[in-house]
């Protein structure tokens, strides 16, 4: 389909699918016999492997065409994905170059008060529910958030490793703490984030409104030397009756059609990654 040319490159990515992991899932785990076992870590290795080299890619960003390289492995992941179409090398070399330039320069860092124009506006096109619009405290408390859990839990064998939960993504501040800005890549995670995984909007939400950072959590922990609180996946999941936007998202391309909505996810691309 048409529908999507631009949605898959720029908010989406591609659907967050169930992760495949031998782990994922201890109920079924315990069930298994081994030979499902071992069939499930042989499905799960390459996807493990991939995120392993996305995240050295990622933290290793020293010119533009390490920053390829990197948008490059994430784009190969996506295909044969419902959303493919991050091969297009237009798109690769706008998000590469603006990648490049965030890990360089952090005042080319990508503003969260964008990240929250853009997703905004895209919402209100849709007539989503006004729960669906964001803030920025609500954008940055996300972000603290996902990249506390995936830097605490990524050398964790049972942790499961997937372009989504990769943590060296993230643009940090001198703390070591997340940026006020995204990285490329990581402005389209969040936004795939906040559009199917709407929960964690409101997570962050409810942090927000309790003045909660969870890597302030994480650091007293440590100073007290106690132990770290499980996290649970259903702490990062959603389920699709309780996301506001896909269908409002759906709505939108009954009443307009597909090319009305390929037009404003350009327009709102252009508006992210604008042209040099």
């Amino acid at each position: 389909m048409i529908l999507i040319v631009f949605a898959a490159t720029f908010l989406f990515g591609a659907p967050q699918q169930p992760d495949p992991s031998p782990q994922s899932d201890p109920v079924r785990h315990s069930q298994a016999t081994p030979e499902q076992l071992e069939q499930a870590r042989e499905r799960y290795e390459p996807i493990r492997q991939a995120a392993i080299q996305a995240n050295e890619l990622a933290g290793n960003i020293h010119s533009e065409s390490d920053a390829r390289a990197f948008v490059d492995a994430v784009a190969e992941r996506l295909i044969g994905q419902e959303h493919p179409s991050w091969t297009t090398l237009s798109i690769r070399h706008r998000v590469a170059h603006a990648e490049y330039e965030a890990v360089t320069d952090t005042s080319r860092l990508i503003p969260e008060q964008t990240i929250v124009n853009v997703w905004n506006e895209y919402v209100r096109e849709l007539d989503a529910p006004d729960e669906a619009l964001v803030t920025v405290a609500e954008v940055h408390n996300m972000r603290d958030a996902m990249y506390s859990i995936s830097k605490s839990m990524w050398k964790r064998e049972s942790f499961p490793k997937s372009l989504w939960t990769i943590p060296n993504v993230y643009a940090l501040d001198p703390e070591g703490k997340v940026a006020g800005g995204c990285r490329a890549v990581e402005a389209l995670k969040i936004l795939n984030d906040m559009f199917f995984r709407f929960q964690n909007v409101r997570s962050a939400r409810a942090r927000v409104q309790k003045g909660v950072l969870v890597s302030d959590s994480a650091r007293q922990r440590e100073r007290d030397g106690s132990a770290r609180p499980p996290v649970t996946r259903a702490q990062l999941m959603v389920n699709a009756n309780q996301n506001p936007v896909p269908p409002a998202a759906t709505r939108y391309l009954q009443a307009h059609g597909e090319s009305d909505y390929v037009r404003l996810l350009e327009r709102l691309f252009e508006e992210l990654f604008p042209a040099a």
